[in-house]
């Protein structure tokens, strides 16, 4: 491998894994190597009980039977011993992995990565982790110890088949650092592979109206058609070693195993050629040969999970260079409604672009219905975004509840807010209206949804269990709107913005809205952007820019 390739794992992926598997694994990241630990004594049991029970056999049944009891409860006890260090492991990988999905996600959301590397960074390289955290690290103590405790047992019965088993665990060990030492350089490059090809392609999908206005179709695809090749050929790499690995270390495993088969054999019948200082029993042979595969099972388990590990590092040297998330603004509340000033603000999107505002100066007094009237462009939804942090302030102050936005921070817990695309999520109609106040009874989320106008839908789709798609599917325009109004009547904050909200509406429609919205802003600092005469008639003030 390359020496910097090398150093950067050293230095960067293992660390920042294991802190990882540390901070997310958490308790269950600990017990998984116990549970695979506490499966030697069990497996010691089996053994014990299979030859035992053997040699008994001739002396009849009921002479057998403790030790048939005995190889039930153990084999009873290994498979419940696996299935809770599985469970145990899977619970570690997702607690890791939405850890670093989380700080991925808040790097490409804070704009710190884009395009194709943040969708790979998200996506595969956290599923990347996935076998590490659970299989590769509990295997990895367990490959550590558990074959000294199983050759100790079988010392025991036989010293000279437990020292043939020690010896040949040395060519084992070695094939074992050769194939990883492979496979790491291979799988970092897959890895690379895979994220170019991701950024390829979703940086041509972006700009499918250019390629397709300048024909460029056969270049896009060919030069697409070349990277998904190069990440077939490296996946293959990684699997050739992978097979190669995996057939060389049976082959070790295989042969010792037949080492202490062909001594016991030899011992019993004493044809071994040469003085050995034991002779051997039945019972203690068999011993010996039932526990001699176990001795490689933990090493099988952690050569299995091999590849997992260089595919978490190769992904891991990625994901830790990506920039730590910012930390989030302090949220401020307001216990009353506050007034809000716009002092001298200025709002440009870009330097070389003429400002939406410049020098704008508007003063809302506590409890105050301010509407917004203008024409599309004129700036109001500017203004709402500007209070909400989703809008730069170039120039100029905006104060709520007299003290300094910038220095507020988030005023979104104190802002009851609808929009002109509310987001629909995936889940009941119930679930996407709590968005705004997870806290509410059933009730209040139903009382919310009939005030706004809701009640054809609750009784064509069956009620708050009414499911939605991503898209809200089933939904109209209108319908939207009123789902956006309802979250802003269900959240008790002092101050409400409404953007546009009878757009979509017919006559009819926003006239029988207008009561609820004067409901709705009672008690609250209210902005309302708007192009409709009729809602701006609501206000205590209208500002027409």
């Amino acid at each position: 491998m390359p020496v910097s390739f090398t150093a950067d794992l050293d230095a960067v992926a293992r660390p920042w894994l294991k802190t990882l598997s540390k901070s997310g694994g958490g308790r269950a990241a600990r017990t998984a190597p116990l549970w695979l630990l506490a499966d030697v004594p069990a497996a010691i049991a089996f053994a014990a009980g299979l030859a035992l029970g053997v040699d008994a056999l001739p002396r009849g049944l009921p002479a057998a039977a403790p030790w048939l009891v005995l190889i039930a409860l153990a084999a009873a006890a290994r498979g419940l011993l696996a299935r809770r260090a599985a469970q145990a492991g899977a619970r570690a990988a997702a607690g890791a992995k939405a850890q670093a999905r989380r700080d991925a996600a808040a790097s490409a959301l804070g704009g710190r990565i884009t395009g194709g590397e943040a969708l790979a960074a998200v996506v595969e390289g956290v599923e990347a982790l996935d076998g590490h955290v659970a299989r590769f690290e509990p295997a990895k103590l367990a490959a550590a110890v558990a074959p000294l405790l199983i050759i100790a047992a079988i010392a025991v019965a036989t010293p000279l088949a437990a020292a043939i088993l020690l010896l040949t665990l040395i060519p084992f060990g070695l094939v074992m650092a050769l194939a990883g030492g492979a496979a790491a350089e291979e799988s970092r490059r897959q890895f690379l592979a895979l994220a170019r090809l991701s950024g390829l392609f979703l940086d041509r999908v972006r700009a499918l109206p250019v390629v397709l206005a300048f024909q460029a179709e056969g270049t896009v695809t060919r030069d697409l058609g070349v990277a998904a090749d190069d990440l077939a050929r490296r996946t293959i790499r990684v699997l050739r070693v992978a097979f190669l690995s995996s057939g060389a270390l049976e082959f070790f495993a295989a042969l010792s195993v037949a080492l202490v088969a062909v001594y016991c054999g030899f011992n019993l019948l004493r044809l071994l050629p040469f003085p050995v200082p034991e002779q051997l029993d039945l019972k203690r042979a068999f011993f010996a040969l039932a526990l001699a595969p176990e001795v490689y099972a933990p090493l099988r388990r952690l050569a299995a999970a091999y590849h997992d590990r260089q595919a978490a590092e190769a992904a891991a040297l990625t994901l830790a260079a990506l920039p730590a998330p910012a930390p989030p603004p302090p949220a401020a509340t307001f216990a009353a409604p506050p007034a809000i000033r716009f002092q001298a603000v200025t709002v440009a999107y870009a330097p070389d672009e003429a400002p939406v505002f410049d020098g704008f100066d508007l003063d809302v007094a506590p409890g105050e219905v301010v509407a917004l009237l203008g024409p599309s462009g004129s700036g109001k939804t500017t203004l709402l975004n500007l209070l909400l942090g989703l809008a730069p302030l170039s120039a100029g102050e905006v104060v709520v509840g007299g003290e300094r936005l910038s220095h507020l921070g988030s005023i979104a817990p104190s802002v009851a807010w609808a929009g002109q695309s509310p987001v629909v999520l995936p889940g009941t109609l119930a679930d996407n209206l709590a968005l705004a106040r997870p806290g509410a009874t059933r009730d209040e989320i139903e009382r919310a949804a009939r005030a706004v106008g809701l009640d054809a839908v609750l009784a064509a789709r069956g009620g708050l269990d009414a499911r939605l798609d991503e898209r809200g599917g089933g939904l109209s325009g209108g319908e939207r709107r009123r789902l956006g109004l309802a979250r802003a009547l269900l959240k008790p904050a002092p101050i409400l913005l409404l953007d546009e909200p009878t757009a979509d509406l017919d006559a009819a429609s926003e006239q029988a809205l207008l009561s609820i919205l004067v409901e709705a802003a009672k008690g609250r600092t209210t902005l309302i952007a708007t192009h409709s005469e009729a809602v701006a008639a609501l206000a205590d003030r209208v500002v027409r820019l």
